[in-house]
C-alpha cells in the first residue's frame, strides 16, 4: 500500500455515500453549502473527500448550531454539519452499520433498518394489556452527555479499523459554532443531526442500558426507540425497583434521569381496579391511557391504548397554520392538494394507525381553515362562513379523493 495512502478506502464507497446523503437533503453546515451546490462540482468534491479521508488527512469542520422550538417551550439543540462532512460520516455508518446491526437489542426501534417507531408503539400497546405497570424513563439532555471514552470503548469493541476509529474521534472532538458564531469546544456530546450520531447513541446504550436489562432483568420487557424507553412491570413494587436500579447503572455510564419526567403508571382498564397518582405516559407521539373501546361482538369496556397525543395534534395545528392559506387566494383547492396531500398522508399513516377517531378533530380543523380560504377568495362566499361550510361540504361529497384526508376522516366519523 502506498505512504500517500495509509487506508484502503474505495471510490464507489464515497459514491454511495453521497447518493444516500443527497436523497436526505438537510440544511447546510457552517460553510453554508447546499447538496445542491456541491453538486456543481461534484466529482472534485467527491474525489477530494476520497483523497483525503484515504490519506488520513481528513478533518471535519466545527458543526452549525441550530435551536429547535420543543412543545414546552424550551429549544432543542442540533448540531448540523457540513454537505462534505455528512458524506464523510456516512462512508463510515456504511463500514460500522452491518457490523453493529446483528449485536443490537431486539426491542431497539429507533434509526434502525427494518425498524420503525410504530412497531415501538405497537409493541408497547400489547405489554401494556400484559403487564399492569410501566416505567417511562427520560434521560437528561442524553446527546449532550454521551461520555466520549466510553462511547469509543464501544466502539473499538467491534473493530480495529484504523481510519474507522481514527474519524470518529475527529468528529466527537470537532467544535461547536453557536449561534453567534463564537466556536465552543466539545468534552461529551455528539451532536443531534450528524449521519452517524444514531448509530452511535444506539451503540452507546446498547450497552449502558439495552445488555445491561437483558443480562439483570431478562423477565422485564422494554421498548427503546434511541433515548425514549418504557419498561413494562408485573407491579409497583417491581417499578420503584428497577427504577432505583436503573438509575445507578445510568450514573455508572454517565447518564442521568430527568425525574420531573421519568414516572411510573398504572394501565388501567376494565379488568385492572385502583387508581394511581399516574394512569398514561406519551411515547413516540401517541398517549397511552384508559379509553372506551368496542369489542368484536358490540360490547363496550375500557382499554389501554394509544391514540394521538396533545402534544402531537399541536403541532399538526402550528404546522397547519405556518401554511398561510388564507393568503394564497391566488391558489385552487387542487394545488392546495398537491401540496399539502403527501404531509397530510404521513399523519395519518402515523397518527392514524391507533384509536383513529383521536385524529378526527385535527384534520376538521384544516377544512375549517379552507373553508375560511374560500371566504376570502370568492365573492359569493365572502363573510358567509356556513355557506362557506357549505361549498366545501358540496365538493367533499362530490371529489371525496381529492385531499388525503377526506375519506379517512369523514367517512371513518359518518359525516
Amino acid at each position: 500500500m502506498s505512504k500517500a495512502k495509509p487506508f484502503s478506502i474505495a471510490k464507489r464507497e464515497v459514491w454511495g455515500a453521497y447518493k444516500r446523503v443527497k436523497v436526505n437533503r438537510g440544511a447546510a453546515g457552517i460553510d453554508r453549502q447546499t447538496v445542491e451546490e456541491f453538486e456543481k462540482d461534484l466529482s472534485n468534491n467527491l474525489y477530494k473527500l476520497w483523497n483525503r479521508m484515504s490519506s488520513g488527512s481528513y478533518f471535519p469542520a466545527p458543526v452549525r448550531r441550530v435551536e429547535i422550538p420543543k412543545p414546552d417551550g424550551r429549544k432543542r439543540p442540533l448540531g448540523i454539519p457540513t454537505v462534505t462532512d455528512r458524506v464523510a460520516q456516512m462512508v463510515v455508518k456504511q463500514y460500522l452499520e452491518p457490523i453493529l446491526e446483528p449485536h443490537f437489542h431486539r426491542d431497539s426501534y429507533g434509526y434502525r433498518p427494518g425498524k420503525s417507531a410504530l412497531q415501538a408503539v405497537g409493541e408497547a400497546r400489547k405489554r401494556c394489556w400484559k403487564y399492569h405497570w410501566v416505567l417511562d424513563l427520560d434521560i437528561r439532555s442524553f446527546f449532550d452527555t454521551i461520555d466520549h471514552k466510553l462511547l469509543m470503548r464501544a466502539v473499538r469493541k467491534h473493530t480495529d479499523c484504523k481510519w474507522v476509529l481514527l474519524y470518529v474521534e475527529r468528529w466527537l472532538e470537532a467544535p461547536v459554532q453557536m449561534p453567534d458564531g463564537t466556536l465552543e469546544d466539545r468534552r461529551k456530546g455528539i451532536p443531534q443531526g450528524g449521519v452517524i450520531s444514531p448509530l452511535l447513541a444506539n451503540l452507546f446504550l446498547h450497552y449502558a442500558l439495552d445488555k445491561w436489562m437483558e443480562r439483570h432483568f431478562p423477565e422485564i420487557p422494554f421498548e427503546r426507540y434511541a433515548d425514549d424507553v418504557i419498561c413494562h412491570c408485573k407491579g409497583e413494587k417491581q417499578a420503584k425497583y428497577l427504577l432505583d436500579t436503573i438509575r445507578c447503572r445510568l450514573a455508572e455510564c454517565r447518564l442521568e434521569l430527568n425525574m420531573q419526567k421519568t414516572k411510573i403508571v398504572f394501565c388501567k382498564d376494565s379488568y385492572r381496579n385502583g387508581s394511581y397518582a399516574n394512569e398514561s405516559f406519551d411515547f413516540l407521539g401517541f398517549t397511552f391511557r384508559s379509553r372506551l373501546s368496542k369489542s368484536r361482538n358490540g360490547r363496550y369496556f375500557v382499554n389501554f391504548s394509544p391514540a394521538v397525543s396533545n402534544t402531537a395534534t399541536k403541532t399538526i395545528r402550528q404546522e397547519i397554520r405556518s401554511w398561510n392559506l388564507h393568503r394564497r387566494t391566488d391558489k385552487s383547492l387542487e394545488d392546495f392538494a398537491r401540496m399539502f396531500n403527501p404531509i397530510i398522508r404521513g399523519w395519518i399513516n402515523y397518527y392514524g394507525s391507533y384509536y383513529k377517531s383521536a385524529l378526527y378533530q385535527t384534520l376538521w380543523h384544516l377544512d375549517r381553515i379552507i373553508s375560511r380560504w374560500a371566504g376570502r377568495k370568492y365573492k359569493r362566499l365572502r363573510g358567509r362562513q356556513r355557506k362557506a361550510q357549505r361549498w366545501l361540504r358540496r365538493i367533499r361529497n362530490r371529489q371525496s379523493w381529492l385531499f388525503a384526508h377526506w375519506r379517512f376522516a369523514y367517512t371513518w366519523a359518518g359525516r
